[in-house]
């Protein structure tokens, strides 16, 4: 096979172009963006993403991948292209589209033989026929009929897990309609192949509906374990007795039955809101999916409610702030709790020390409106001196075996909020700690 080239440098564009060329292709990873080709070029990886590092350096090393702001030379070196390009939610909770038909406009405009098209990122049902039509109306005006074939090809990666979740996925989805298209994609995933990973092959709409079927449903399954948490705290019940005897019914699986202060990052609010308004549209209403995105929102705010019901009026209080991103492993701030968290304590008066591993570059800009009302700090320890409570929104695996009787002893008031349960009561009690916790 020849050279494969991937749209979009960002996320999913950066791990695919990476782990592809792991496999031993010959990939180029175009981006408009000059600063950030730059910027690889030189070894510096714009997101945080555990082993990307190695993986674009070692593989940059041995030539098979390539970075370019050229996306002429990139698509007529290429019959395989990748559109892995951002699909940001629109006022209205859809998914707008602008960028990936702009890459199918540029690919039609540098066609110069059969290319497959595939497209990577996230998007609603009909996407790909309207790339389609977006690629043939450019070759129409062109004068030209080069051949090609569009297919989905939807990622299911999580941040933090990125390179395992590529190189060792549940299944590989493929929208395809021609055999070319399928025998080309099955090259192209050889490894994965070989390896016996599951391969669903169906069409473009099948293949778009899919990702968006299974985020929603993950999604929904965080915030149905959310609700029950909040009724095992008003009923005297222990929610992760709960998760733990609904994980072994095989139907239902452990996975995605942890509680806490509700979903955040780059595809559940946007895939869930995006499906749901695909449903509105074509009259077929996804009302669980509605009430998950409600519900979700709800559940952010509660954890406020919850500090407030104990410290009450916050006004001039220190409170510390243990994680900020979405997520563990990750720098991504995007739609995390914290936001919600961060922004309605301030509001109330309060005052954040705030301590995140990879967090604070993403979080001083998203956070600077606030002003004096926060600080960062250099570790949890600096973050929890003076402070009148601790509150821990992400569960980085440093926070899960802190020295407790150091924090005990430099906190003004001792208010534990463990909005993830990464600790037992009975442990945090012990040091004279008053502890807060979810669904417990």
């Amino acid at each position: 096979m020849g050279k494969l080239a991937v749209i979009g440098t960002g996320y999913v564009g950066l791990v695919t172009g990476a782990c592809l060329a792991d496999f031993g292709l010959q990939v180029i990873c175009v981006d408009n963006d000059e600063k950030k080709i730059k910027m690889i070029q030189e070894g510096k990886i714009p997101i945080y993403e555990p082993g990307l590092d190695s993986l674009v350096e070692r593989n940059t090393y041995y030539k098979r991948l390539e970075f370019t702001s050229n996306i002429k030379e990139a698509v007529e070196q290429s019959e395989v292209i990748f559109i892995a390009v951002g699909t940001p939610p629109a006022d209205d909770g859809s998914a707008d589209l602008k960028y990936v038909l702009e890459a199918a406009k540029n690919i039609a405009l540098f066609m110069n033989g059969y290319k497959l098209i595939v497209n990577k990122s996230t998007v609603p049902v009909g996407t790909g026929q309207r790339v389609k039509q977006v690629i043939q109306n450019v070759l129409d005006a062109r004068g030209v009929n080069y051949p090609f074939d569009v297919v989905s090809n939807p990622e299911f990666l999580r941040e933090g897990s990125a390179l395992y979740d590529f190189t060792h996925p549940d299944r590989v989805v493929l929208g395809i309609d021609s055999e070319r298209a399928e025998r080309a994609m099955k090259q192209v995933y050889r490894v994965l192949y070989l390896n016996e990973t599951p391969f669903v092959v169906t069409n473009l709409e099948t293949a778009e509906i899919i990702k968006y079927a299974s985020n929603a449903y993950l999604a929904m399954k965080i915030t149905y374990i959310n609700q029950v948490a909040n009724l095992c705290e008003k009923v005297g019940a222990d929610v992760h007795h709960v998760a733990k005897a609904m994980g072994m019914d095989g139907r239902i699986s452990p996975k995605f039955l942890h509680p806490g202060p509700g979903y955040g990052g780059s595809c559940f609010p946007k895939d869930t809101r995006a499906f749901a308004h695909l449903g509105r549209k074509y009259q077929a209403p996804l009302t669980l999916v509605e009430c998950t995105t409600e519900a979700n929102e709800q559940q952010k705010n509660l954890m406020v409610d919850k500090v407030t019901s104990v410290l009450g009026d916050l006004t001039g209080k220190e409170l510390a702030i243990l994680g900020i991103t979405f997520k563990p492993r990750t720098d991504d701030m995007r739609e995390a709790p914290s936001l919600v968290i961060i922004n309605r304590l301030a509001e109330l008066g309060a005052t954040l020390r705030i301590y995140d591993p990879e967090g604070e570059k993403e979080g001083k800009w998203r956070l600077a409106h606030l002003g004096n009302r926060i600080m960062f700090c250099q570790d949890e320890y600096s973050a929890v001196n003076g402070a009148e409570a601790l509150i821990i929104v992400t569960e980085w695996n440093q926070f899960r075996n802190m020295d407790l009787a150091r924090i005990y002893n430099t906190m003004k008031n001792k208010h534990f909020f463990d909005l993830r349960n990464i600790y037992e009561r009975h442990i945090i009690e012990k040091f004279g700690f008053r502890y807060y916790c979810i669904g417990r």
